[in-house]
C-alpha cells in the first residue's frame, strides 16, 4: 500500500468486536441481582425514616401537652371519651370511624382544639406518615388518609363524667392523673401513643387493667412497633412481642376485644406504663 496510510494496520471484523447478546444478558442479570439486594435495604431505610418522623410528631404533641399544663397551673388537658370528645376543649376533637363522617378529615378538630395553639395549628403532626388506613368507601370517595393516628392515655387528664368521682370508673383501683405534678415517675407514664386504626375512635386509649383484654389496641406501623411519648418529655419506639398485638392495619381487622390472657406480655407492659395503683 502506497501513500500516507501505508503503515496503518488493516481493519478486520475481529477489530470491530462489541458486546454479544450473552454478555448483555449477563450484565442485565447482575443489575437485577444487585437491585433485588438493594431494594429491601432502601425500603427498610424508608420505613425507619417514617418511624423517626412519627416519633418526632409524638414528641411535639407531648411538648404541647406540657406547655398547656404550664399555662394552666399544672392542670392537664381534657381527655374526653366517646361522644363527649366532640368539643374543642378536648386535647383533640372528633371521633374517627370507617364511614364518611367529616370528623375523619376535618383538620380543624385538631387545630382548633386545646393543643392546637401549642403546635402552631399544624395538623400534620397528629398523623403518622405510615398511616394510610382507609375503608373501601373512604377510598372510593377519593380520600388519601384520616387526620389522626395518636391517642392519649386514659389515665391522664380529666375525662368528664368518667372521672367525676376522682378516679377513672374504668380502672377505679388505679390513679387518675389530673395534674402534671401528680405523676410520680414521669419517665414511666406515657401520654400519647399510636393507636391501631381499627380502635382509635375518640383518641381516648383505655383498657381494663385488672384483666388482660385489649379493648383499645396500640398500632404496629413500624415493623411491629409503635411510638410513645412520656410525661417527662421523651419519646421512644416500643416493639411488640405477641402476634395478637399486631393484627393488620385494616378496617375491622383487629377483632376487638382481644383476650390477651394466654400471652399478656404486651398488655402488661402497656398497663404498667399507664398508671399506678392507688
Amino acid at each position: 500500500m502506497n501513500g500516507p496510510n501505508r503503515h496503518l494496520p488493516r481493519l478486520t471484523p475481529r477489530c470491530r468486536k462489541g458486546f454479544t447478546l450473552i454478555e448483555l444478558l449477563v450484565v442485565v442479570g447482575i443489575i437485577g441481582i444487585l437491585a433485588s439486594l438493594l431494594l429491601p435495604v432502601l425500603a427498610a431505610s424508608k420505613s425507619k425514616a417514617r418511624g423517626i418522623f412519627c416519633q418526632n410528631n409524638n414528641k411535639q404533641l407531648l411538648t404541647a401537652w406540657l406547655m398547656y399544663a404550664d399555662d394552666h397551673s399544672q392542670v392537664l388537658p381534657y381527655n374526653l371519651a366517646y361522644s363527649a370528645a366532640h368539643t374543642n376543649i378536648n386535647w383533640a376533637a372528633g371521633v374517627l370511624d370507617w364511614e364518611l363522617s367529616s370528623d375523619n378529615t376535618n383538620a380543624a378538630n385538631l387545630t382548633d382544639a386545646a393543643l392546637g395553639a401549642y403546635v402552631a395549628q399544624v395538623s400534620t403532626i397528629y398523623r403518622c406518615p405510615s398511616d394510610w388506613a382507609l375503608s373501601s368507601i373512604q377510598r372510593a370517595a377519593g380520600w388519601s388518609s384520616r387526620v389522626r393516628s395518636y391517642s392519649m392515655n386514659a389515665s391522664v387528664g380529666d375525662v368528664g363524667a368518667i372521672t367525676a368521682s376522682g378516679v377513672n370508673s374504668n380502672n377505679p383501683a388505679y390513679t387518675q392523673f389530673f395534674k402534671l405534678t401528680a405523676i410520680p415517675v414521669p419517665a414511666r407514664i406515657f401520654v400519647f401513643l399510636e393507636e391501631h386504626p381499627d380502635s382509635i375512635k375518640d383518641g381516648y386509649f383505655v383498657n381494663h387493667i385488672v384483666y388482660p383484654e385489649w379493648y383499645r389496641l396500640p398500632a404496629s406501623w413500624h415493623n411491629g412497633a409503635a411510638t410513645f411519648s412520656y410525661a417527662d418529655g421523651h419519646s421512644e419506639t416500643h416493639a411488640w412481642k405477641c402476634a395478637s398485638t399486631m393484627p393488620p392495619s385494616l378496617p375491622d381487622a383487629a377483632g376487638l376485644p382481644i383476650d390477651a390472657s394466654d400471652d399478656p406480655r404486651d398488655f402488661n407492659w402497656v398497663a404498667a406504663h399507664m398508671t399506678v395503683p392507688r
